[in-house]
């Protein structure tokens, strides 16, 4: 059964009749066309769905609307734009960090939220930071380059 559901999604506050155990997932994609979050195996296992969650790296594809009500969320689209990329985007290019793409809103997202808490990272640190992401291109190593290379431009300013 629907119940207004209030959920704060990069900045904004959103309301809407939802089914309450509906996937933050389908809400951000078929609701609010933020496209970022991809729907990857729908069990947490892949890391295409990831978000912020309070800052902290969440698969929107398991938590209920309902449950995702007091908390911030974040999604890619938050990050930069085309034209004034976020650090972590503009490394993610310099590095061609990317194939098909399909694991680069995870990527990032990870990479945000150890950056957030952990402005230095080792590359072990990056490694566990992205172990819930599944890139299948294979271009783990472009991806740990791209993050360590934001995080000294971040320090670097």
């Amino acid at each position: 059964m629907s119940q207004p559901i209030r959920l704060r999604v990069n900045g904004q506050t959103h309301q809407a009749e939802l089914e309450p155990e509906m996937p933050l997932l389908y809400f951000l994609r078929n609701d609010l066309a933020l496209n970022g979050p991809k729907y990857g195996c729908g069990v947490r296992q892949c890391g295409a769905c990831m978000v912020l969650l309070d800052g902290k790296a969440q698969p929107s594809c398991v938590i209920p609307v309902d449950q995702a009500q007091q908390h911030d969320i974040e999604t890619l689209e938050s990050f930069g734009t085309p034209d004034d990329p976020h650090p972590l985007q503009r490394a993610f290019v310099e590095e061609q960090a990317a194939q098909c793409g399909y694991c680069l809103n995870g990527a990032i997202v990870c990479a945000q939220a150890l950056l957030a808490v952990n402005p230095a990272p080792s590359d072990t640190e990056i490694r566990e930071a992205l172990e819930r992401v599944l890139c299948r291109c294979g271009t783990h190593s472009r991806i740990v380059r791209a993050v360590a290379r934001a995080a000294r431009t971040q320090n670097a300013d």
